[in-house]
C-alpha cells in the first residue's frame, strides 16, 4: 500500500481542508457583519448614530478583506477541488 504522503494528491486535500476551516470562520464574520449593518441601520432609522459609525469605521480594516477573502477561498477552494478530482481519473 502506497504512503499517502507520497502521493502530490494528499499535500491538496490538507491545503483544501485548511481553506474550508478559513472559509467556515470567514462565513460567520461576513454574517455577522451583515447581520449587525442590518440592526445598526434599523437603529439609525431611530436616531441611534453609534452602531452604524462604529460599522463604517470597522468596514475596511476588517469587513472588506474579509469579504475578499471569502471569496477569494472561495474560488481557490474549488480550483482545488476540481484539481483534485482530475487528478482521481
Amino acid at each position: 500500500m502506497p504512503d499517502s504522503l507520497s502521493t502530490p494528491i494528499a499535500p491538496l486535500r490538507r491545503l483544501k481542508g485548511a481553506l474550508d476551516t478559513v472559509l467556515v470562520a470567514n462565513v460567520f464574520l461576513v454574517i455577522a457583519g451583515a447581520v449587525w449593518f442590518v440592526v445598526a441601520v434599523l437603529l439609525h432609522s431611530r436616531h441611534v448614530e453609534q452602531p452604524l459609525q462604529l460599522f463604517q469605521s470597522l468596514w475596511e480594516p476588517l469587513f472588506t478583506p474579509a469579504i475578499g477573502l471569502l471569496m477569494g477561498a472561495a474560488l481557490v477552494s474549488g480550483v482545488l477541488g476540481w484539481w483534485q478530482r482530475r487528478g482521481q481519473r
